[in-house]
Order: C-alpha cells, then sequence, then structure tokens
C-alpha cells in the first residue's frame, strides 16, 4: 500500500534490501500482541495455519480490530499522554470519572480530534475534569501530546536546537489565560471554569501577549469567546497539519517501536524525520479518516513494511531508522503481565479493578505494583513519550527467574496438570510451545525435551519447569 510506496522509495536511493516477508507463524503471534495485548491460543493459531484463504492476514487483522482488547490498549495509549494518575490533590474518584470519560468515548467510537474538541475546553470540578493549575505547563503538555512538540526550552530564552521563540511560547500559553480555578463545596476538589478574562504577561517587558497559534497565526478571538475552545478547534483542523502527522507517528510508533520521528514528541529541526514522504502520507491519511486509529493502524499492519521478518540481511544489517526489517520489541510491561496470566490461566488482583480484569485496563498510573514497576510502566507524570521503558534490564530477569509471577502463577494455574489428564507427556510439551511461543518445538528441542522426560520421575514437575523456562524466554518476552 501507500506505506510500501514510500518506506522502498527510500529505500532504493540508499541501496538497501529489505527483509522477507514474515512466516504466518510469526504474523499472528506479532499482530495479536500489537493490537489487542494477548497471545493466539493454540485453537487460533491452528485454524489460522489451516485456512488457504490468500486474503487470511486480512481477515485476521480486521477481526482483531473489533475485538474489545483492541479500544483497551488504546484508552491506555491516551491515557498515558493526558497523564491519568492520582496526583496534584487530584482525588481516586476523580480519576476514576476521568478514566470512565475517556473509556466511554473510545468505546463509543470517538475518534481524537473529537476528544480533543471536547476536553481543551472543560470546565468543571477537578473529580470530572483533571488539569494542571498553570498556562505554561498546560500549554506545554498540549503542545507535546498533540503536536508531538516540546516547548519547555522556550519559556525562558529562545529554543537553542528549534524554531520558537519567548514569543511563541507565551502566545501559546496565553490560550490558557482566561482558566480559574476555585475551592469546590469538597474540600479535595477545585472547580476550573472560563473567566472570560485574564491576560498572559510576557516575562520581557511584563506586556500583554495575545494568543497565537505555534507556527501559525494569530486568530481574530472576540470579546468573551473562550480561548481554549478556539485553539482545540485549530488542532484537528486542515490548518495545522502538524496534528495529524504527530497522530500518524504515535500510531506508527506503537506497531515499530520507534516513530518516523523519534521520540515521537520531539520534532524539531534537528531531530528530522527519518523518511518525510511517509510522515506526510500517514498524517493525510488520518485526516481523510477522520482520526480513526482503527483504520489507521489497519493500513500498518497491512503493509508489507509492517510484515517483514525481523532477521537482517547483508544490506539492512546496520539500518536502524528506515524500517528495512521489523523491530525485535520487548512486550511493554502491562501487556506482558496480562500475557503471563493468559497462558498460566490465571488471575492478577489489580487494585480498583474486578477479579479477571487486565493490566492495560487500570485507571490510575501510579497504582502499585512491583512487576508492572520493574517492566517499566508509565507513571504519568509527565507528558513525555519516554515514560514507557521496554528495554531489558538485570532485575528484570531476575524477577522473571525467581518472582511470584511466573514461579507462583506456574503452578497456580495448573496448567500441566490439565493438559497431562488428556495427553501424553511430550504432546504436553508441544502445547506449552504453542501457547507460549506461538510455534511448535524444533526437532532439535523436540528430541532434548523427550530425553529430559524420559529421564524424569516426575513428569509434571519436569513440565513445569519447562513452562517456567519458556516464559523466561527471550522469545516470549520479545515481540519479533
Amino acid at each position: 500500500n501507500y506505506i510500501d510506496t514510500h518506506v522502498h522509495a527510500k529505500l532504493n536511493k540508499l541501496h538497501v534490501v529489505p527483509s522477507e516477508v514474515c512466516d504466518d507463524e510469526t504474523f499472528l503471534r506479532r499482530v495479536y500482541v500489537d493490537l489487542i495485548g494477548l497471545l493466539p491460543t493454540p485453537a487460533e493459531r491452528a485454524k489460522f495455519l489451516a485456512d488457504a484463504d490468500a486474503k487470511k492476514r486480512e481477515k485476521l487483522v480486521d477481526a482483531l480490530l473489533e475485538r474489545e482488547e483492541f479500544r483497551d490498549i488504546w484508552v491506555m495509549k491516551w491515557a498515558e499522554l493526558l497523564q491519568i494518575r492520582t496526583i496534584n490533590g487530584i482525588s481516586p474518584k476523580g480519576l476514576q470519572l476521568y478514566d470512565k470519560w475517556l473509556r466511554d468515548r473510545v468505546r463509543s467510537g470517538a475518534t481524537l480530534d473529537k476528544i480533543v474538541r471536547e476536553l481543551l475546553p472543560a470546565a468543571g470540578g477537578t473529580f470530572e475534569n483533571q488539569t494542571e493549575t498553570t498556562p505554561q505547563l498546560l500549554a506545554e503538555n498540549v503542545a507535546q501530546v498533540f503536536l508531538g512538540t516540546r516547548i519547555q526550552c522556550a519559556q525562558c530564552h529562545n529554543h537553542p536546537f528549534d524554531r520558537w521563540t519567548m514569543d511563541d511560547y507565551y502566545g501559546f500559553a496565553a490560550f490558557f489565560g482566561q482558566l480559574g480555578y476555585k475551592n469546590a463545596q469538597d474540600p479535595r476538589e477545585l472547580t476550573v471554569f472560563n473567566s472570560g478574562t485574564g491576560e498572559t504577561l510576557h516575562p520581557v517587558g511584563n506586556r500583554p501577549v495575545r494568543p497565537k497559534f505555534l507556527g501559525a497565526g494569530v486568530p481574530d478571538l472576540k470579546p468573551g469567546q473562550d480561548y481554549r475552545a478556539a485553539l482545540a478547534d485549530w488542532l484537528a483542523s486542515a490548518e495545522n497539519p502538524q496534528f495529524a502527522r504527530n497522530f500518524g507517528n504515535v500510531v506508527w510508533a506503537h506497531f515499530f517501536g520507534r516513530g518516523i520521528v523519534d521520540p515521537v514528541d520531539d520534532v524539531r529541526v534537528s531531530n528530522p524525520a527519518g523518511n518525510p514522504a511517509l510522515l506526510a502520507a500517514l498524517g493525510e491519511k488520518a485526516a481523510a479518516y477522520g482520526f480513526d486509529v482503527k483504520k489507521l493502524a489497519r493500513d500498518v499492519c497491512l503493509s508489507r513494511t509492517y510484515q517483514l521478518s525481523t532477521k537482517r540481511n547483508p544490506t539492512n544489517e546496520w539500518d536502524e531508522r528506515n524500517f528495512a526489517r521489523q523491530t525485535v520489541r520487548r512486550m511493554r510491561a502491562e501487556v506482558l503481565l496480562d500475557c503471563i496470566t493468559q497462558v498460566t490461566e490465571t488471575a492478577t488482583a489489580l487494585p480498583g479493578l474486578p477479579p479477571g480484569s487486565r493490566a492495560v485496563q487500570l485507571a490510575d498510573g501510579r497504582t502499585p505494583n512491583y512487576f508492572l514497576t520493574t517492566f517499566g510502566r508509565a507513571p504519568r507524570a509527565t507528558a513525555c513519550s519516554c515514560e514507557v521503558k521496554t528495554n531489558p534490564t538485570l532485575s528484570q530477569a531476575l524477577h522473571l527467574l525467581n518472582g511470584d509471577t511466573t514461579n507462583g502463577k506456574v503452578v497456580e494455574g495448573k496448567v500441566v496438570e490439565r493438559l497431562l489428564a488428556t495427553r501424553k507427556p511430550a504432546e504436553a510439551a508441544a502445547e506449552l510451545y504453542t501457547r507460549c511461543l506461538g510455534r511448535a518445538p524444533t526437532a532439535a528441542e523436540a528430541e532434548r525435551i523427550a530425553k529430559r522426560l524420559d529421564a524424569a520421575e516426575d513428569k509434571a514437575a519436569a513440565l513445569e519447569d519447562l513452562f517456567w523456562a519458556l516464559l523466561n524466554s527471550n522469545e516470549f518476552v520479545f515481540n519479533r
């Protein structure tokens, strides 16, 4: 599709040959993890591999996009960008209301532009509207989240590595100059309102600043008009292509582990896009689709570029920027915990959620959970995309080796016990492989497993050891 056209045009200029398309087993596991944050079951794997339809990958993507788990993934991602967490005096009640509002909007099909138009001019109690309390912080967060632009440096001096000046910074912050705050009846709550008046003063000369769109003109605002509503209308309009490009870049980074501009929220002159034509095309499609993440995700997943193998060839061995192959990516913390819970057929106790809930459904970025903290869950303290950590660390390896998340769940779930009730030990071992890795054991692996099982007096204990080893393998932890 159009994605491949732009990717291959760049690769041709560089004389780089893309990797081959991945096999069905690899694609199946990859797209399940990326779209719904779960692994394919052995039954789902068998059905997909047996399907002879040439469009079976397309059918699979379409089916996964309709699942509730897909919406949960994007609620989590938008919640990170909007910093939904208990902080700054926001009570758990306010957090739950904020999360419910976002979840209801996403599930009802509201696109990001509609969410922005509702969110930015919001007024009322902080039980329902969680917000920063200074125009400068609000301006910085809006620019970083919705435009991918960090303007913080321009608060006290002209940006040394980009085009933004202090005039740009305070002109953008002036859109939030009308905001007022007062105490509500509940001492835990503030009431946010539009005062209809208010000036933002430039620190140089202490002069009033008119609201100015970032990188664009000065709007014609009428007396008493809500500046934030005017900003929201401009953000998602055709006059502002950066909103659409940022949206496309965020979606792209989800499926490739890095953005076309990377990090996705650091667009600047000195950090150019790796493929400007591709970024522009994604932005145009995002706008044409009405900022529907489902439609853009479908384009990405059905592109040849997404379906490439992670195996390197001599021409793309060192390429890390032009998407000549798919990237080996560690599952993010919430998805990894959910996948371990899924394959062990257990439940994870998550504060504030009913039994059987998934980690991606947690409303609060500060919910205490040792596993999620160890594996780099975003605390949502800032608008920075860098908060989500997917780099492997020694503490992560030690926790998988010795922690209750793997050891405890392997025993608690009694999966091995149930498998041995209906299968021979070798068949149970093969089932564990397909359950965890999405593939059958190789001939060499099957031979080693058979020898270990023959020598084991306790077959169940030996298979639990195998289960534990699979959960600790790089092939389980990483999406390839």
